[in-house]
């Protein structure tokens, strides 16, 4: 398993990183939110895959991995209909995983361009 980071929001944001990596999450990256005043979270956790079925394996995969280390289920999953865009809602950490056309059109690193993000280089 990745390496896990200081505080209990790194450490579970690390976890999730290692679920998508798990199963072939694209272009994986973090967002550090915590500096920024308008943040409802501490991190965003973000990644996309080829479809929708790849979406759902990478969510199970994220879940299946902080359920292991932590014990923790998300307080919310929403987007499983569709699999366009899942959000797992980890209260201080909030995955999101999409189907790339989806990430590009709503633009969450742009959005948050002032967070501090970490690329996590895959091979797709």
């Amino acid at each position: 398993m990745a390496k896990q980071g200081g505080t209990p929001s790194e450490a579970l944001a690390e976890i999730a990183v290692f679920g998508m990596q798990e199963k072939k999450g694209i272009e994986i990256i973090t967002m550090d939110l915590r500096k920024l005043k308008s943040a409802f979270a501490d991190m965003f956790v973000i990644c996309h895959g080829n479809s929708d079925r790849q979406v759902e394996a990478i969510a199970d995969g994220v879940e299946e991995e902080i359920r292991k280390a932590t014990g923790e289920k998300p307080l919310h999953r929403e987007g499983s209909e569709q699999a366009e865009w899942i959000l797992l809602d980890y209260v201080n950490v909030v995955v999101h995983i999409f189907q790339k056309e989806k990430r590009s059109f709503y633009g969450l690193e742009e959005l948050w361009g002032d967070a501090v993000i970490k690329n996590y280089n895959s091979s797709n």
